[in-house]
């Protein structure tokens, strides 16, 4: 039998054992988790989440591993369900749960698949607490080195699943988390000046955690959610801060799975891509106006979109919530959002923008220079802002935090500075200067290079063929060196982020897991991408 190392078990991890096992073909697997229960993944785990951090994808987006998340959910007793405060009625496809949820469903399907493959005639071994701590590619397989032991393990092929990569935090000073997944929710935080970088879900998250150490949510008599703050606490005040000071929507239904673009096809893009790199990005606009104006015309009109480009679209998107108190905005979107999933009545612009964003997501690649750095600027965040809309619940509790007097957004603008000055970080912006005891860097996981590759030897070999991030095939096989070549698989999402702007999330994993899995038997193809040779990779 061939024999096959899997680096991570979280979902990449686990979605690429599946796919192996549905194979069929017989292997010797060995998985390789550094934490203490594989399975659960890093976004998942008990240790970087509470209960009330909820996951922003629902059963019906969830790809299963042989029983649906929401029928798995059924399965399990009273006693689990009223840990969360679950009632067993209230179960349905749509419902977003804590992630802590989502780590226990991963570990039982990841055993579930080990007893199948067992009993397949594979050979698995699940090997925790066990870092891959070096790696190398060789001539007829691949070295790993766990724990940092003198000796490797051989084996044929692997599988890189390690999925996010923050950096380490020192905990010892308490004041500076450089992201809230690495020691936030070990430390207590007393009630002082907060200031948390960003608006996302993560940044809503860290501010809930420092929150709940001060008090605590309930329920008042008009069935509003309502903070009480403890007594002793009074002095806490959270900042969470970004550019724009703009919240996140929250998630807003739609028909799943995704309906068909009738303009902006896979076929159509492929067409634009085909002309060329000059003018590439201002011919996909026109396509993404031409679908909007078929799907939503009343809101295109509204925008005036026929007067608009790529780089006005993103302000015209903006404007109107610009216009308004970020508090107030979300309390009327959330009560357009929740009248929407009770009518199951889809907004056209936001669902075309939601299925639009992964077709436009291929032109990345084939952007010059110039055209892609106006992407990032403009139509990224629009697309970001969009598939990154919240659950209501964390807008309820967001708005409750505000009703409470304990939270604010500060907008920074585009020109700000970050400096720390005598245990206080202080953020100078339209030249005011903001001082917080202690600060949370929570803008999410960014794009990392060939330097940033936690293998040394592996890394030392990528940056001996002169690649500052991983050639990586479409099957995401590493492409260089030679020895890499149908040997290593390198799913690391940090590392994909170059060109895939927008890759996140569960039904990511999966189709990383499924190409990678697929990789073992076939011959590696090369990545689309041409560019990132231009020096400014560091910025």
């Amino acid at each position: 039998m061939k024999k096959v190392a899997i680096v991570g078990v979280g979902p990449t991890g686990i979605y690429t054992l599946h796919a192996l096992v549905e194979r069929g073909e017989p292997l010797e697997i060995e998985l390789y988790e550094q934490a203490e229960e594989a399975g659960v993944g890093m976004p998942y785990n008990s240790d970087n989440n509470a209960d009330f951090m909820l996951a922003n994808i629902a059963s019906i987006e969830i790809p299963p591993i042989y029983i649906s998340y929401l029928t798995w959910l059924q399965n399990q007793s009273d006693d689990y369900l009223a840990q969360f405060r679950i009632e067993r009625t209230s179960l349905h496809e749509r419902q977003f749960l804590p992630r802590v949820i989502l780590g226990d469903y991963y570990r039982d399907r990841l055993f579930a698949i080990v007893e199948k493959a067992r009993g397949s005639g594979f050979t698995i071994s699940i090997n925790e607490s066990s870092e891959v701590t070096d790696l190398r590619a060789n001539p007829n397989g691949v070295s790993l080195w766990i724990n940092h032991a003198s000796q490797p393990v051989e084996v044929d092929f692997a599988a890189i699943a390690t999925g996010h990569l923050w950096p380490e935090t020192d905990v010892q000073t308490r004041k500076f988390f450089p992201c809230p997944w690495t020691g936030l929710m070990d430390v207590q935080i007393s009630a002082c000046r907060v200031g948390i970088l960003g608006t996302s879900l993560s940044a809503i998250d860290a501010a809930m955690a420092v929150a709940c150490q001060h008090g605590a949510f309930t329920t008042g008599a008009d069935n509003a959610l309502q903070f009480i703050c403890k007594s002793d606490s009074q002095s806490l005040k959270l900042t969470l801060m970004s550019r724009s000071g703009v919240l996140p929507e929250a998630d807003f239904y739609c028909p799943l799975p995704y309906e068909s673009l009738n303009i902006a096809t896979p076929e159509a893009i492929e067409d634009a891509i085909a002309r060329g790199q000059k003018g590439l990005l201002d011919r996909i606009f026109r396509i993404i106006a031409q679908q909007l104006q078929d799907a939503a015309p009343q809101w295109s009109r509204e925008i005036a979109l026929e007067e608009l480009n790529a780089d006005t679209f993103p302000e015209a998107y903006f404007a109107d919530r610009l216009e308004h108190d970020p508090f107030e905005w979300a309390k009327r979107n959330l009560i357009e959002v929740e009248r929407n999933k009770q009518e199951q009545r889809t907004v056209a612009w936001r669902y075309t923008l939601l299925r639009l964003h992964e077709v436009i997501e291929e032109i990345v690649p084939h952007l010059d220079p110039p055209d892609e750095k106006r992407f990032k600027r403009g139509l990224a965040r629009v697309f970001i802002d969009n598939y990154a809309a919240i659950p209501s619940e964390s807008v309820r509790r967001l708005l409750a935090l505000h009703d409470a007097g304990l939270i604010e957004i500060l907008t920074l603008g585009a020109d700000y500075e970050r400096t720390n000055e005598q245990e206080m970080t202080v953020i100078y912006h339209h030249g005011r200067r903001s001082e917080f005891d202690v600060f949370i860097d929570a803008r999410g996981q960014r794009a990392l290079q060939s330097k940033d590759i936690p293998f040394p030897t592996l890394r030392a070999q990528l940056l001996a063929c002169g690649d500052k991030i991983p050639d990586i095939g479409e099957d995401y096989t590493l492409q260089a060196p030679e020895n890499a070549r149908n040997r290593l698989a390198f799913g690391g999402l940090p590392w994909l982020m170059h060109d895939r702007p927008f890759i996140q999330g569960l039904v990511v994993s999966a189709e990383i897991g499924a190409a990678m899995a697929k990789a073992l038997t076939q011959r590696a193809q090369r990545r689309r991408h041409n560019l990132w040779d231009t020096g400014e990779l560091d910025e």
